[in-house]
């Protein structure tokens, strides 16, 4: 359930536009172009004005299907959006290159830039840590896009408490004030950042921001103990990234949910976004609906049952 008054904490998720994250073997799986700009057009109309994509999203059709529907906005909405976007995910980095080196990211900010249309990118994730490039090397890099205003912030994101401590260690000056957000994996079934990461994130005014509330669509509730996943979810689509979570123990999970959804009013998918926006620590969260009906299933209105 999310309450009208707190569409501020929530995120539109980009990743589905021209296929299923960054994989490069599910581009035929995700949104195609009219899906994307009827959902992001459903976005606006709720209220949404945070969005979410990375370079390697689709090859790079996210970010373009997004910077046309940017395009077609007034210009008044498009100065109160935050759009962020990440580079790094080793699907994007040409052999014999490091994701994450002084070229690599100057060469990908660009091309984010061109794809996005915007002069700014306002808020710059790196989407994963790269073992094979120095930090400093990395954060040098952002120090100059932030000199030349091509972006306005940055976070992390896959980020473990000692990511966090060595960029905060690292950067300085007008860096240290740009470093606001840490997106991880955050759900019912995956909760590991509270004991150490979200703590220590608040503890430093970092915005903490969950991706996958709903574990690929598991804790959705559409999904049946000892049933396959029908054709054409993510779980059927994505076995090698979601299978390892058809346990006894989500289901389990998911009846909880489905119980205090049951109690409450409420559908089973707001109960999972719900258990997140009442963790403290967590700033926001991030939605990527395939669908108008998903939208619905999130029952962004007045809360109930509280």
């Amino acid at each position: 359930m999310i309450e009208t008054g707190e569409l501020g904490r929530i995120i539109f998720g980009c990743g589905n536009f021209g296929g299923l994250g960054s994989s490069p073997t599910l581009r035929d799986k995700g949104d195609g172009r009219e899906r994307a700009l009827a959902l992001l057009d459903h976005a606006r109309a709720l209220g949404l004005t945070r969005f979410d994509t990375a370079n390697t999203y689709g090859g790079g059709v996210s970010e373009a299907v997004l910077g046309e529907w940017l395009r077609l906005q007034d210009k008044a909405f498009r100065a109160r959006i935050q759009v962020a976007t990440k580079v790094g995910n080793p699907n994007g980095c040409p052999p014999g290159e490091r994701p994450l080196s002084r070229a690599q990211v100057a060469l990908h900010l660009d091309e984010s830039l061109r794809r996005l249309g915007l002069d700014q990118i306002d808020l710059y994730y790196l989407h994963e840590f790269d073992p094979l490039t120095p930090l400093d090397e990395t954060l040098e890099a952002l120090d100059r896009a932030l000199a030349q205003g091509k972006i306005a912030a940055f976070g992390v994101s896959n980020a473990t408490v000692e990511d966090l401590t060595a960029v905060r260690a690292l950067a300085n000056g007008p860096l240290r004030a740009a470093f606001t957000h840490l997106q991880n994996q955050f759900n019912r079934l995956e909760q590991g950042d509270l004991e150490e990461v979200i703590p220590r994130a608040r503890a430093e005014a970092i915005a903490y921001v969950a991706f996958s509330p709903l574990a690929g669509g598991l804790l959705s509730g559409k999904y049946q103990e000892g049933r396959r996943p029908d054709p054409g979810t993510r779980v059927s689509d994505a076995p090698e990234m979601y299978g390892q979570y058809l346990t006894a123990s989500t289901f389990e999970a998911i009846a909880g949910l489905r119980r205090t959804a049951m109690e409450r009013g409420w559908t089973v998918p707001g109960a999972a976004l719900r258990f997140i926006l009442d963790t403290p620590g967590v700033d926001s969260l991030i939605i990527a609906p395939r669908s108008i009906e998903q939208f619905d299933g999130y029952t962004i209105s007045q809360r109930s049952g509280a």
